[in-house]
């Protein structure tokens, strides 16, 4: 290795395993929380119910409503919340959606967080949070927003329908890609990335096969947690600026809109990073990256065009001439593509 290069990488606590639920009392007490805020999605209610129980007397008040995109009103509501009932600390089980509005309140009240998903959108990893107004989403980068302890149990998400997984493998193999071209990406970086698309791609293909295989489903928890932390690191670029715009402009559902997304911002872009096309192109065995997302996701189950997901033609060059990008991009044959869902 000749190159010079300079790579910051993240700290977080992470406990995988199945069983690693009955572990959240212990990291909230490492952590030295004595008044613990919960939050959990719909899905994520019986377990949530398990948690509050082990907390006992460090169980301070509960948020089960959370949506997705973090609406400013919502994220005012929790931070509200977590004032009201005297919160300490922070423990989020669910998908990205109950972790982001957890960073929401971290962000301003400054409280730790304990993470616990149940999907793959690598959430967890990353110091990213995202709060969306008025058909538009802001998103921002600070260390407080880090969960302190990540927490994988592979259980919680055994019974996670087919459709829902892919689309969040989906999301969890976007973070993998794109960090290997974004301009702070590195050689330690791209090894991350690789490994996370290796151990997803074998994980969906194990799930689609036996849904509840609990290997599989720690796989899947292992290579979004490496996604995670390979862009926490490379930070984002063009994919996830198009994804964000299109997500607060028109509500799209996130992970299915990476689905769509990806491979044509791929075609793109991997050419510039040749050697980590190669690999990943190893890891998800295919002779081309960008077609091979666009074929997984479409094995998958998983939507390829924005049009499934509900998206208009006008909408999709309302969405290209509003977006702030390099000029150099065709931004709009781009998002042309990703509508009309183009191999």
């Amino acid at each position: 290795m000749s190159e010079s290069f300079t790579h910051v990488g993240l700290a977080s606590r992470v406990v995988l395993g199945a069983g690693s639920l009955d572990r959240v009392a212990d990291e909230v007490g490492l952590l030295g929380i004595d008044r613990v805020l919960l939050i959990a999605t719909r899905s994520a209610r019986e377990w949530a119910d398990l948690v509050e129980r082990s907390l006992g007397d460090r169980f301070a008040g509960r948020i089960d409503e959370v949506r997705q995109h973090v609406p400013k009103e919502k994220a005012g509501a929790a931070r509200a919340k977590a004032r009201e009932v005297g919160a300490t600390g922070i423990v989020a089980i669910g998908g990205g959606s109950a972790i982001g509005l957890a960073k929401a309140i971290a962000l301003t009240e400054d409280l730790p967080i304990i993470a616990v998903p149940t999907t793959y959108s690598g959430s967890e990893m990353t110091p990213v949070w995202g709060q969306t107004e008025g058909g538009s989403k802001t998103t921002g980068t600070d260390l407080k927003v880090l969960p302190k302890a990540v927490v994988y149990d592979p259980v919680l998400s055994q019974q996670l329908p087919l459709k829902v997984t892919a689309a969040s493998v989906a999301n969890a193999l976007a973070h993998c890609v794109e960090a290997t071209w974004t301009e702070k990406a590195d050689p330690i970086n791209d090894v991350i990335a690789v490994e996370a698309a290796r151990a997803l791609r074998e994980g969906l293909l194990q799930v689609l096969e036996n849904r509840t295989d609990l290997d599989a489903r720690s796989n899947l928890l292992y290579g979004a947690s490496l996604a995670g932390s390979a862009m926490a690191s490379a930070g984002t670029g063009l994919h996830h600026k198009l994804c964000h715009l299109l997500g607060g402009m028109y509500n799209l559902p996130h992970a299915e809109t990476h689905a769509a997304v990806l491979p044509q911002v791929t075609r793109v872009k991997a050419p510039e990073v040749p050697r980590a096309k190669a690999r990943l192109e190893e890891a998800l065995q295919t002779t081309d990256l960008a077609t091979g997302l666009f074929d997984l996701f479409s094995a998958a189950g998983v939507p390829t065009s924005l049009r499934e997901l509900g998206l208009t033609e006008e909408q999709a060059a309302e969405a290209a001439e509003r977006f702030e990008g390099s000029t150099s991009i065709d931004v709009k044959e781009i998002l042309h593509r990703a509508w009309a869902g183009e191999r």
